[in-house]
This record gives C-alpha cells, sequence and structure tokens, in this order.
C-alpha cells in the first residue's frame, strides 16, 4: 500500500514508519516537526541522539534500500496544502499520529491549553474534511490513547469503544442502544482525543469514512526490531516531567542514581504497551478496515495493566534504586482499578510482549549508555493540574537546592 504517515518523526510514528517501511509499503511521513520545536521550547533534548528526519531517511535507504519519502506539512495550519497533497499522492492508508501527545505538557498554562486544543482538533478536522473533498477511499487509522474513558472505579471492564445500555422509551418500555463509551478526560490532551472521537463518529455515519480509532496505553520501551539496524536510525526516548512515560522515566532515573518519582500514593492503575506491540498493532489495524458505512471500529490498544507503585518497586528491586514519594501534580484519585478488553487485537493474532526484567534491563542499558545527555533539573514532573496543586509540586526531589543555614 502507498501509506502516508502523519506525525512520522515522532515517538510513535518514526518506528511505525520504518516497520511498515521494511514490511514493503510505500511510506510517506509528513511532519511539521513540531516536537522538535517543543524541546527547544522546554530546553530539553531525546536522551537518545536524533539526526533529522532527512538524515533518518537516508540511512534507512542505505540499510535496506527502501525509500522513505519526507514531507514538510502543518495539518492543523495549512489546510489547503493538505487537500492538495492528499489530492496528488491518493495513499490507500493515512495513519494519524500528528497530534501534541503529553498530557503535563497539555496542562502547563493556559497558552498550552490552547496549543493543545487548536493543534489537535484543527489537525484531526482538517484531514476529515480534505479526504471527503478529494474524494479518496483511504483507510484512516488513528492513534487515540485510553484516556479518554478516564480512570474511575467503575467496577466493570471497560468495553472497546462502545457501550449498550438500555434506555426506557416513552411508552414505558426497554429499548437496547450501543453508545460511545462515556468520556471522562484527565487533561486537556485526552479531552481532544475525546474530542477526535466525537468528529470520527460523524464523518463515518456522514461521509462514509472508513475509520479505525486505537485507544493506546502508555508505551514502554526504546528498540524495535528496525531500530537497532543502525545507531542512528533509534527512536527518540523522552525522560523529561512533561513528555517522559512513567515505566521509562522510571528506568532512566534507576539509570542514573535518581530517585524513582511515584506521585501520590502510586495507587493509580495504567495500561502498558511496549513500542513493538504498538507497531505491530497498527499493523493488523491496517489489514483490516471497516467498510465505508460501517461504525468506526475501535481497538483498546494495551497489552497489559499495572499500579504505578507496583512498577517502582520491580524497578527498585531490578536497579537498586530508591523510591520518593511525592505529591501528585495531576488532579485525579488517588488509587483506581482498571479491567481493559483488548480481545479484538488477540483475535488478529497479538502476540503480546509482557513486563520482563531482560527487557527493562535493556531500557536500562540504554538510559546509562547515554547518561551524559541528561539533565536532572529536568526530570521532576512540575506541570501542575491546577493552580493549587502547582503551588505543592516537588520540584527538588534530589534535595540539590541551595538551602539557607540558620
Amino acid at each position: 500500500m502507498k501509506i502516508a504517515i502523519l506525525g512520522g518523526d515522532g515517538f510513535v510514528g518514526w518506528p511505525t514508519t520504518l516497520h511498515l517501511s521494511d514490511k514493503g509499503h510505500e511510506v510517506h511521513v509528513v511532519d511539521n516537526l513540531s516536537r522538535r520545536w517543543i524541546d527547544t521550547e522546554l530546553g530539553v533534548q531525546s536522551l537518545t541522539p536524533m539526526d533529522s528526519i532527512q538524515e533518518r531517511c537516508r540511512i534507512w535507504h542505505e540499510e535496506t534500500r527502501r525509500r522513505l519519502h519526507f514531507h514538510l506539512l502543518d495539518l492543523a495550519r495549512d489546510y489547503e496544502r493538505l487537500k492538495q497533497w492528499l489530492a496528488e499522492h491518493r495513499p490507500d492508508a493515512v495513519i494519524h499520529f500528528a497530534e501534541q501527545r503529553a498530557a503535563p505538557y497539555s496542562m502547563k498554562s493556559d497558552r498550552h491549553k490552547t496549543y493543545t486544543v487548536d493543534n489537535n482538533v484543527s489537525a484531526t478536522h482538517n484531514l476529515l474534511a480534505a479526504l471527503v473533498e478529494t474524494g479518496i477511499d483511504a483507510h484512516l487509522v488513528h492513534l487515540g490513547t485510553m484516556g479518554v474513558y478516564g480512570y474511575s472505579n467503575v467496577g466493570a471492564t471497560i468495553p472497546e469503544g462502545y457501550l449498550e445500555v438500555d434506555v426506557t422509551t416513552t411508552g414505558g418500555e426497554k429499548a437496547s442502544q450501543e453508545i460511545l463509551y462515556p468520556t471522562r478526560p484527565g487533561s486537556i490532551y485526552h479531552m481532544t482525543k475525546s474530542l477526535d472521537q466525537i468528529l470520527f463518529q460523524f464523518y463515518a455515519q456522514n461521509d462514509g469514512l472508513r475509520i479505525t480509532d486505537l485507544h493506546q496505553g502508555i508505551v514502554w520501551g526504546t528498540h524495535t526490531e528496525q531500530t537497532r539496524r543502525h545507531d542512528q536510525l533509534i527512536n527518540r526516548f523522552d525522560y523529561d516531567g512533561d513528555y517522559g512515560t512513567v515505566l521509562n522515566r522510571f528506568l532512566i532515573q534507576a539509570a542514573i542514581g535518581y530517585p524513582l518519582t511515584v506521585h501520590g500514593t502510586g495507587g493509580q492503575t495504567r495500561a502498558f504497551i511496549h513500542i513493538q506491540d504498538s507497531v505491530r498493532c497498527i499493523e493488523l489495524a491496517l489489514g483490516d478496515p471497516p467498510a465505508a458505512g460501517e461504525r468506526v471500529r475501535i481497538f483498546n490498544q494495551m497489552t497489559e495493566t499495572h499500579r504505578v507503585r507496583d512498577l517502582a518497586e520491580l524497578v527498585a528491586r531490578i536497579a537498586g534504586a530508591e523510591v520518593a514519594y511525592l505529591p501528585n501534580p495531576r488532579k485525579e484519585a488517588a488509587e483506581n482499578d482498571l479491567v481493559v478488553d483488548n480481545a479484538q487485537f488477540l483475535a488478529l493474532g497479538l502476540e503480546p510482549t509482557t513486563l520482563a526484567e531482560g527487557l527493562l534491563e535493556e531500557v536500562i542499558d540504554v538510559a546509562r549508555k547515554y547518561a551524559h545527555r541528561i539533565d536532572r533539573s529536568r526530570v521532576p514532573a512540575v506541570s501542575g493540574w491546577t493552580k493549587e496543586l502547582s503551588q505543592a509540586v516537588e520540584r527538588d526531589p534530589e534535595g540539590r537546592r541551595l538551602r539557607s543555614v540558620s
């Protein structure tokens, strides 16, 4: 297939680009490189050294003789160019990663909130409108998040997108209806993904767009089969308090002798998936598209759930690290359970990569290799969900700040 990967320079986008190219598809990366600009804004860099997207594409061609095509384009701002690009290239499938992906970043300030909404919602709607206008029958695969469901204690399994409910008719009878599972987003970022769902639902029923929405868990790990082929193909690896995912942050903290920072009680249960499984799930979704006129197909893209404190204790045992319990900058329940249905991907043949000490140690080894690139001052999570929570944030978990002597 000819596949357009929007946001193909990112944390999940890049390994997906290599994976699908390796499978023989013609892959076009469409990206505005905003994630690299955000690194500059935050004054932080990927733990792993990243070449330019052009150099990455060149190295991949040198290694495999397969060519990647890069196009610099801003989906949220350049609607006419996006429409023109689609009309010219007419991809068979479009994979949509082109959204600001960090909940903490989306909550840093009012400016970050408005940027996240403007970027994410406009990018998604521009894409949908352009697909309709150009008449391209491309399968759209979108990377969403498990976070649209929220993290409540309902006590029931979270289904894959849809919930069957009984409603009482005006005649007093019961009628069954399937609805989108009610959203309960915990951040502006998660809220934009909830809005994406409504946009998808409308365009699928109104215009017959074929859409698959992947509600992904927290991604961990560094390497895929393809990124191992050359040092310069390595994936980005975020460790800072805004973009670093919780398990990867624990592993980096353990590698550099930094306390494993657990916020609140650590009783938050989260869904996880290894980066290799993430790209495999996208491949499986591409191979099982919905028909025109069919409702949006929704998958829960995760392989296991864990409490945050249990992960911290596991990493601490492996690496001999200390665990520090800090005030929680997020407005969320202190404890929650999470039971998730992921039967569809298992039925398609996914063989899950679950947490294993060998894989955890592999990430620690990568972190130690590049430890000289870490700015320890960027490790703490300091973006508070409210002004009151911001005042309680711990900005110096190591106690390195100069203190007055009285």
